[in-house]
């Protein structure tokens, strides 16, 4: 699994941070930056819950 984040549809809620923040976290501007875009184990279903939480729909999984 690979987490994929579209920067241009970002809009700064941070829901992706708040759900995970070894995964995510955000760049000056608020957009999302992705520290580990490859998650294994329980990491891989909090990948899941910020993908469903993303209110832009930012976040992508992709195998």
């Amino acid at each position: 699994m690979r987490i994929a984040a579209d920067t241009d549809l970002c809009i700064g809620a941070g829901q992706c941070v708040l759900t995970d923040p070894e995964l995510f976290d955000q760049d000056d501007d608020g957009t999302v930056v992705v520290l580990d875009d490859h998650p294994t184990g329980d990491k891989e279903d909090s990948a899941r819950e910020a993908v469903n939480l993303c209110p832009a729909m930012a976040l992508s999984l992709r195998d």
